[in-house]
């Protein structure tokens, strides 16, 4: 059985950092791509970031480039989201998933496999 937990979300000003964690179980985690979305109260989920299995490549939404870094420790099946100079436009609850796919892909429809989310919240 598949579990990701995150955690690492919580209550921080505007131009703050956090940094999530997304531990995985169940499978072979370096088999698998990995990634971060997030989802705003009336909004659709939408992709944040992602990185390759080998954690070689990574991608990221518009928005979040030069502020967000997503890494990932194969040997400790975690994947994590570095959040730094945070606006309250960051403010969602944040998901971590798992792809079967060799690629990056940024719907979500490309994740097989959900955590419960963390919540993030900025204030300005």
């Amino acid at each position: 059985q598949v579990q990701l937990i995150e955690s690492g979300g919580g209550l921080v000003q505007a131009g703050g950092s956090l940094r999530l964690s997304c531990a995985a179980s169940g499978r072979t985690f370096s088999s698998y791509t990995m990634g971060w979305f997030r989802q705003a109260p009336g909004k659709e989920r939408e992709f944040v970031a992602g990185i390759s299995r080998n954690g070689l490549n990574t991608y990221y939404r518009e928005s979040v480039k030069g502020r967000f870094t997503i890494s990932r420790d194969n040997a400790k099946n975690t994947v994590y989201l570095q959040m730094n100079s945070l606006k309250p436009e960051d403010t969602a609850v944040y998901y971590c998933a798992q792809s079967g796919l060799a690629v990056i892909g940024r719907t979500t429809g490309a994740y097989d496999h959900w955590g419960q989310g963390t919540q993030v919240t900025v204030s300005s």
